[in-house]
Order: C-alpha cells, then sequence, then structure tokens
C-alpha cells in the first residue's frame, strides 16, 4: 500500500500556517444537526401541515353545530339562546358565550365542569330558532377535531413526554437554517452574478451533488424568515425554553395586563339572582347578556368576541375580542351588566412590545394570522422544509464512495479536528455562545451535549481500532 507524505519546507523556511476559520466547525454542525434532527422536523412539519387547514375541515365535520339558517328569522335575544342551551345542558358553570359574527354561525355557550380540566362544554345554539344543534367537548375554543391535530403537533399524543420533541425540532430549527444560510452565503457570495446564484438552483450543474446543494441551498434561503419565525414562535410556550420566556416576560414586566374587573362598591348585580338555576359560576344573571354584548359592540369590540360571565359576586363581565385574524382582535373590557358601562378596558396596542410579539407569534404559528393567506405560507413552509430534507439527504447519499475498494451506503461526514482549525479567540467564544444558549433553550443544550459526547466516544474508539491496526516493528 502506497503511502502518500507531505513535503517537507526547505530549510530556512517557515511551514505554512494552516488556514483558521469557523467553516469546518459550522459545516459539522450543520451536517450532524441535519441528519439527526431532520426527522423530529419532518414530524413537526407533516403534523403542523394537516392541523394549518383544520378551520376548514371544521367547516366540514361540525357543519350541522356550527351552521345556521338566517332565513328562520330575525335572530332571538342571546337570553333566551342561553336558557335554551342550559336547558339542553343542565349540568356545570355558565362561562362564556360567542354571539354570531356571520348570518350563517350558530351562538357558542360554554359550560365548565370540574371533571374536564382545562376542556369545556360547548352548546351550539341557532340564534333564529333556539333549537340547539349540538354539544362539542372543547379547549380553549378548539373543536375535538382541532384539539386532536393540535395534540398531534404539540406531543403525538403521548401528554408531557412527547412535548420533547417538538421542543427538539423548534430548538434546533433555528440553528441548521442560519448554519446553512451562512455556508452558502460564505461559498457563493463572489464573483459575478453572485445574488442569482444565490437564490436560485444551478439548472446548468448535471445531474449530481452540485445540482442537489443549489436545490437545499437556493429553497433554504427563500425559507429562512418565515423557518426561523416558526422556531421563535414555537419555542414561546414549549415546555422548558418557553418556561424561560414566561421568567423573561415576568423580569421584564412585559405580560399583556390584567383587566380590572371590580365593579364600583363592590356591589353584586342583579341582587337575588345567585340562586337562579341558569345565572353563571359568579351568580351572574344571564338576562344581562344582551345589554353587555350591546355595550360592548358600541364601545367598539367588534368581530368575534367572548362575553364571559363574572367568577365571583361583585365583579364586572368581561368582553374580549378573540379575533387572530386581524392583529387588533385583542381589546378587552370589563362591563358593569346593571348599567352597561364600560368600568375597565385593556387594548392591544397599550400592550407592551414583547407582549404583543408573543401574541402574534402565537397567532402566525397557528396560521390564524390574516386568515387563508397565513394558512397557504404556512403550508408552503412546511412543504418546502420537507423539500430542504430530501434533498439534504439526497446530497449524504450521492456523496457516497463508489469505488469497489471503498464502498459505502452514505457519504461521509464531515472530518473530526473542527475545533483545531478554528481560531482560539472564536472557538472560546462560541463555547460561551453555545452555553448561554443552551441554559436558555435546555433541549438544544441537552441534545448538543449528548450529541458532542457520542461523537467523543466513536472518535476514541475509531482511533482505538486505527492504534490496533499499524503494524508493530520487531524489536532489534
Amino acid at each position: 500500500m502506497s503511502v502518500t507524505t507531505r513535503p517537507l519546507p526547505a530549510a530556512g523556511t517557515a511551514a505554512p500556517r494552516e488556514r483558521r476559520s469557523l467553516g469546518p466547525l459550522v459545516l459539522r454542525l450543520h451536517f450532524y444537526a441535519g441528519v439527526l434532527v431532520a426527522p423530529f422536523l419532518v414530524v413537526a412539519a407533516l403534523t403542523g401541515l394537516a392541523f394549518v387547514f383544520s378551520p376548514q375541515l371544521d367547516r366540514l365535520v361540525y357543519a350541522h353545530e356550527l351552521s345556521a339558517d338566517p332565513g328562520a328569522g330575525p335572530p332571538r335575544p342571546l337570553a333566551e339562546q342561553v336558557a335554551a342551551a342550559r336547558t339542553a345542558h343542565p349540568g356545570g358553570d355558565l362561562a362564556s358565550v360567542f354571539p354570531p359574527v356571520e348570518a350563517t354561525d350558530t351562538t357558542r355557550v360554554v359550560f365548565s365542569l370540574p371533571e374536564l380540566g382545562e376542556k369545556q362544554h360547548t352548546v351550539y345554539v341557532d340564534p333564529y330558532t333556539n333549537e340547539v344543534r349540538g354539544t362539542l367537548t372543547t379547549w380553549f375554543g378548539e373543536t375535538p377535531l382541532m384539539t386532536w391535530l393540535d395534540d398531534l403537533h404539540r406531543n403525538l399524543h403521548l401528554g408531557v413526554v412527547g412535548r420533547h420533541y417538538s421542543e427538539v425540532a423548534a430548538s434546533w430549527l433555528w440553528v441548521v437554517v442560519l448554519g446553512g444560510l451562512w455556508l452558502w452565503l460564505r461559498r457563493q457570495w463572489t464573483g459575478r452574478r453572485r445574488l442569482r446564484r444565490t437564490v436560485l438552483p444551478d439548472l446548468a450543474a448535471g445531474v449530481g451533488v452540485r445540482r442537489t446543494r443549489s436545490w437545499h441551498a437556493a429553497t433554504g434561503v427563500w425559507l429562512a424568515v418565515g423557518l426561523l419565525a416558526l422556531s421563535a414562535t414555537g419555542l414561546t410556550w414549549s415546555r422548558y425554553a418557553g418556561g424561560n420566556f414566561d421568567v423573561l416576560q415576568e423580569g421584564l414586566n412585559a405580560h399583556s395586563p390584567a383587566l380590572e374587573t371590580a365593579l364600583p362598591g363592590g356591589a353584586a348585580e342583579g341582587g337575588g339572582h345567585h340562586a337562579d338555576p341558569v345565572a353563571g359560576g359568579g351568580g351572574a344573571d344571564p338576562s344581562h347578556v344582551d345589554r353587555v354584548t350591546i355595550a360592548a359592540r358600541r364601545a367598539g369590540l367588534t368581530g368575534v368576541v367572548e362575553v364571559t360571565f363574572p367568577a365571583e359576586p361583585g365583579a364586572a363581565w368581561v368582553v374580549a375580542q378573540d379575533d387572530p385574524s386581524w392583529p387588533t382582535g385583542w381589546d378587552r373590557a370589563a362591563i358593569d351588566p346593571a348599567t352597561g358601562a364600560v368600568v375597565a378596558r385593556s387594548d392591544f396596542a397599550d400592550w407592551p412590545l414583547l407582549a404583543q410579539l408573543a401574541k402574534l407569534g402565537v397567532a402566525f404559528h397557528m396560521g390564524f394570522l390574516f386568515g387563508l393567506l397565513n394558512q397557504l405560507l404556512l403550508a408552503a413552509l412546511a412543504i418546502g422544509l420537507l423539500c430542504v430534507i430530501v434533498w439534504g439527504y439526497r446530497m449524504w447519499w450521492q456523496r457516497r464512495p463508489t469505488r469497489a475498494d471503498r464502498a459505502a451506503l452514505l457519504g461521509t461526514p464531515p472530518a473530526r479536528g473542527a475545533w483545531r482549525r478554528t481560531h482560539p479567540a472564536a472557538a472560546v467564544a462560541a463555547l460561551l455562545v453555545a452555553v448561554a444558549v443552551g441554559w436558555a433553550l435546555p433541549m438544544l443544550g441537552v441534545t448538543l451535549a449528548a450529541f458532542l459526547l457520542v461523537d467523543l466516544i466513536l472518535g476514541a474508539a475509531r482511533r482505538r481500532r486505527a492504534g490496533r491496526a499499524v503494524p508493530t516493528s520487531p524489536p532489534l
């Protein structure tokens, strides 16, 4: 077996200095993160794609519960509709009412029951006939179908344990995107037509790894901003990183402001309605629902609103906009049911900036912001991400050795020793950043540490095998 040796430098000349760069380290991180985390991203993309069109699926599956016939006559008072819902659902406490917005919508009357935990029963009432169209178990307003798809995307129906998968995906997505973007711009951002080469695939390249890489990278450039937004918004309500985000909001006093609901003088409404069998959980008189809703509309709370019964005597009713299809649709007002006066108000425009961004981010991530446009954008991001992942694995396969003496199923990973080829100052900075990010995003930190540990073990085993394979010279 021939051995290739590197020529020694001439006498009196210095050995050439090895160029130091972050490139090999970023390449190795991008490769291993892509290979190992991609399955989590595939699951997140597929389940997210299934959830994003759940509003349209709801209209098909629950057409009987959600739809009413406006030709049946003028709408009946909300109080009558609430009474009809209570007759059909005698158990539980009245929690809230969603008046219809479109002429074909039913009225949603929500009941809380202790045995349901966070979930509730929603009774759907025809606003023109007071006919109860059905009852569904809902979760924060989501139908059973939407809840099932939401849980599938969030935790694969595995409960708390399943939430780890989605947090791993969200924690690593931004790392993979930024790493790939840096590598591609570093490779392409030179010479003429650099912008074209960066954002468009190289159609002139022959079939092979070069063409696949151009599709993989150029598509990633187009998706980068959207994928980074999905990563950030997904982390805000994840288990561990989301907890740290809550601590940050608390420290900056950047939560959405609380709404003061105490009535002037602390007087209970309606005096004597506490024993009413149709009263709300705090003894509120449901007959006031029309007055409260009209007062809220006059105060500018338009679109979809949730009218919430007070939880205790002496408190105001709360009317909150619940329309994520328009960014300003989250204003709230506390209303005195006896007079219809607005006693307190909290407008979305007055929220702290971080709270606004968090609310908008969640609405975007779920596909509710701006309605169908948001849904189509998320669908494009999910499909594009799946294509990028497939092209990434295809590159790995195309780079496999094919010579008979060294054929392999897959390509070789980037060479080890990337840290040694990085400038010491850059390596220290990268280490400090990794520690800080790992603390803020615990699932990223734990999985990164696990990757490094496995890599060290495999490297030690490989060196041991190589040492045993080297023949030793016989003693003199």
